[in-house]
């Protein structure tokens, strides 16, 4: 799950504890948050668009889905005229700080890793703010923040 550093960090989430992972306005990643997140799913805190773009720490989806009450506040960043609050277009969760990683996986050393060429976030024009991650991917990147 991707997130600008200077809109809100892992050293953010670490202080809050818990946090809505609000202003999704893909409809690919809103169906992934939908369809495919449950309590207790573990996350990538990946910040990007910052000096050195990479994963910086563990999270856990903290709820079910619900609506993005950002989409519908007219003063909020992420407000969207054509949602309808009787008919919810976007969704979020809250995650849960899990902890820092030892040592930053940056997308540099994702991208060398042969083994995990195929994960969306390595691919060339990759946009979406939340990817799948497979376990064998996982647990190869996290072995890289022992090495």
């Amino acid at each position: 799950m991707k997130n600008e550093p200077d809109d809100y960090s892992i050293d953010n989430l670490k202080k809050d504890k818990t946090e809505p992972w609000d202003g999704i306005r893909n409809y690919q990643v809103r169906n992934m948050i939908r369809d495919d997140m449950s309590i207790g799913d573990m996350a990538f805190f990946y910040h990007s668009n910052c000096d050195i773009p990479g994963i910086y720490g563990l999270m856990t989806i903290n709820s079910k889905p619900y609506p993005d009450h950002t989409a519908f506040n007219k003063k909020a960043k992420y407000y969207d005229v054509k949602s309808d609050v009787s008919k919810p277009t976007w969704l979020m969760v809250d995650v849960k700080y899990k902890r820092k990683l030892a040592k930053i996986i940056t997308l540099k050393k994702l991208k060398s890793e042969k083994i995990l060429s195929k994960m969306r976030v390595v691919q060339k024009g990759n946009r979406l703010s939340i990817t799948e991650v497979e376990k064998k991917d996982w647990e190869y990147i996290l072995s890289l923040e022992k090495k």
